[in-house]
């Protein structure tokens, strides 16, 4: 299905990708640091793929969309952007943990999740021909395949995500491919690139190569857009059947590989630095929480109260949803209600995990 080079820089590469892995692995964070640095990871990847796309929001404005439900006039479209698209990889991390299969659904829901918002059914896959131009100049960059070879070709494309050739083919490689072949069959009018790097990130976690969800490889590609899109570019010739699927994509292979590494070491040095004190064994308390309420405990690192609001903001749920879960949460003890108003009603943590979270918070670096 594709036609590439193992090289030694690639080698090297995926031997860097390993390395960090493993130390990530190995790590042990304080939960408030972990849930900051994810959370951090998670508004980073928002905004610098949507940024990719033409979003004219900062990144402070990003985090503010996300976690504040901040509205900025005359950018309605760039704040629905970000939060489809954090919304989107908080789905993919629930995906990952369940080891969902990535079908045709799949793709099409998560394409929904981006382009259109939460309540959007799959979208369908373009029923006509749509062209790639250069913004300045007009001319063709690309002409995808015609719309009735799309829905083979991504049927071909999930059933080699299923089941890669060569079996053992490392999922950094399979990452890469699958990000390449989906951006070249260009299955949606719309939206494919923001796809294409989502779903590369759902074939990492699912791999193991989450790195405790730390990290964010599309701030690598914006630091130099140019680079990303050249690698793109396997072939002289703009049209699909003249030579693009066939292309060498070894060079957009070392790209991917080389940002990988980069963004994993970079990752795997933060993580060691946070964890040169030894810390001390996670407390029964903690251990028992789900990955919902792990969230929400992050999120009291930087906020003394919180109102359901906040939460769904973060969790990517209905506030009913998460009214739901708080009440759970009152009654195991760890949550308290700080400001019973009806309307404003906020949230914290009980005294006894405000000690626990600020013991782990002083033993942090």
């Amino acid at each position: 299905m594709h036609n590439y080079t193992l090289t030694p820089t690639i080698a090297r590469d995926l031997m860097t990708i390993e390395a960090a892995r493993q130390a990530v692995t190995m790590t042990t964070l304080p939960l408030p640091v972990a849930e900051r640095l994810r959370q951090q990871a998670r508004v980073r990847s928002t905004h610098y793929s949507t940024r990719i796309e033409g979003n004219r929001l900062t990144l402070d404005e990003a985090a503010q969309v996300v976690f504040e439900g901040r509205r900025i006039p005359g950018r309605e479209r760039d704040v629905r952007e970000v939060r489809n698209y954090y919304r989107a990889l908080q789905q993919i991390e629930t995906w990952a943990e369940q080891q969902t299969p990535i079908t045709a659904d799949l793709l099409r829901r998560l394409h929904a999740l981006i382009f259109t918002g939460p309540r959007a059914r799959p979208t369908p896959y373009r029923d006509g021909q749509n062209v790639i131009r250069d913004a300045a100049s007009g001319g063709i960059v690309y002409l995808p395949p015609e719309a009735a070879d799309v829905p083979a070709l991504m049927d071909e494309l999930i059933a080699w995500i299923q089941h890669p050739i060569p079996p053992d083919l490392p999922a950094p490689l399979l990452a890469g491919l699958a990000h390449y072949q989906f951006v070249t069959i260009h299955p949606f009018y719309d939206g494919n690139g923001r796809t294409a790097r989502a779903l590369a990130t759902l074939i990492l976690y699912q791999s193991g190569y989450d790195l405790g969800r730390f990290y964010s490889l599309e701030e690598v590609y914006v630091r130099d857009l140019a680079a990303y899109y050249a690698a793109l570019q396997t072939h002289p010739h703009h049209n699909y059947y003249e030579g693009r699927a066939e292309a060498d994509v070894t060079g957009w292979l070392a790209y991917f590989l080389r940002s990988m590494a980069h963004e994993f070491q970079r990752v795997a040095a933060e993580v060691r630095a946070h964890a040169e004190t030894p810390l001390p064994m996670e407390p029964p308390e903690l251990q028992r929480l789900d990955r919902r309420a792990r969230i929400v405990l992050g999120l009291f690192a930087q906020h003394e109260t919180l109102t359901t609001a906040q939460m769904a903001r973060a969790l990517g749920l209905a506030p009913r949803t998460v009214r739901d879960l708080v009440v759970g949460w009152l009654d195991e003890g760890w949550l308290e209600i700080a400001d019973p108003s009806r309307r404003a009603r906020q949230y914290r943590l009980s005294a006894d995990y405000r000690r626990i979270i600020g013991g782990l918070s002083a033993d942090a670096p």
